[in-house]
């Protein structure tokens, strides 16, 4: 019940909790009152039904258009093998061409593969062994080495030192350190040219280059080629699903030690001189270009090293920057 009041007055009352008059109906959503109203199209609540539907009709139409190819393909290979005259055996020919050269890319790539594992596996022992002091896993980890590399005429004369120095390691850990001192470092030297002169290739490239997605594309192939350099040197030999695999590693390595940012770090301390006031923006990002460059090089090298860097000088950006910077001076003068 509700107490009664003068006309006009506008003091609480009170209400009855089944009064019919405070009962309403549900109030509709909002896109119900707009659609009523004619603010909101009926057909605009189902674009997102009708984005879906399009997507399968575009796929369909997609699934159609390559099985198409494929039977008319199929229909000319098959036709092309039954005849009997010139037609037949040239894709006879061909065919048979076809089919080797698969089984040898296939066959090679798996070859990367196991290198790349084994690469891989040769560093868990070394660091186990050097960990454990482990003097049988350490002779067998650089036994395995000297196999990686047998038959490289360039390594020939440090793997005979290596050979006949075997003989006096005593202690445990020095048998890889001989390895190292020996075996890796002529190695790591080629490794440092072989990243600071791809380094340079991608700032002058990038620095030059009219448009940005020709120096991105020249990047991503310098790098990948690179790569693959750095893992035939250490005795990789990857093919194109090692080369993406490496790369892979590569970036997992980066991501775990912070490598971009440190790049990132040590070339403002370098770009923060007077050189950044005198250098275009096309050569700044061209050094910088070449400086990420070059730290996915060390990465690499880290990541395919057989055995961790014990007597051996350590690859670090920091290290190639400098002459990076120098040959952009070079640029930017002759500019």
């Amino acid at each position: 019940m509700s107490e009664t009041q003068t006309p006009g007055s506008r003091g609480p009352r009170v209400f009855a909790a089944d009064d019919p008059k405070i009962v309403g109906e549900p109030a509709q959503s909002v896109d119900d009152d707009l659609v009523s109203e004619g603010a909101l199209p009926a057909t605009a609540q189902r674009s997102s039904d009708g984005a879906s539907i399009g997507g399968v009709f575009l796929s369909a139409v997609a699934g159609l258009v390559g099985l198409a190819l494929t039977a008319s393909f199929a229909s000319f290979v098959s036709t092309a093998l039954a005849r009997n005259d010139w037609v037949g055996w040239t894709a006879t020919s061909l065919a048979i061409v076809a089919v080797a050269t698969a089984l040898v890319i296939v066959l090679r790539e798996i070859v990367g593969l196991v290198r790349l594992g084994r690469l891989s596996r040769l560093k868990r022992d070394a660091e186990a062994a050097l960990r454990n002091k482990d003097m049988a896993l350490e002779r067998d980890t650089v036994a395995a080495l000297v196999e990686t590399f047998r038959g490289r005429r360039d390594l020939a004369w440090n793997l005979a030192r290596l050979r006949d120095h075997t003989r006096d390691v005593r202690d445990a850990g020095d048998l890889l350190r001989l390895a190292d001192r020996e075996v890796m470092a002529p190695l790591d030297a080629t490794a440092r040219r072989l990243v600071l002169k791809s380094a340079k290739r991608v700032s002058v490239v990038t620095a030059m280059s009219p448009m940005v997605w020709i120096a991105m594309l020249y990047v991503a192939i310098e790098n990948l080629r690179l790569l693959r350099g750095l893992a035939t040197l250490y005795g990789g030999r990857p093919g194109g699903l090692g080369a993406l695999r490496l790369a892979r590693m590569v970036v997992t390595h980066l991501v775990a030690t912070g490598g971009v940012a440190m790049t990132d770090d040590l070339l403002g301390q370098f770009l923060g001189q007077d050189l950044l006031r005198r250098l275009s923006r096309r050569l700044g990002e061209g050094v910088f270009n070449g400086a990420l460059t070059a730290r996915i090089g060390t990465a690499a090298i880290e990541v395919t090293r057989p055995i961790p860097f014990l007597d051996a000088e350590p690859i670090r950006v920091r290290d190639l920057l400098p002459e990076l910077l120098r040959r952009t001076k070079a640029e930017a003068g002759a500019a």
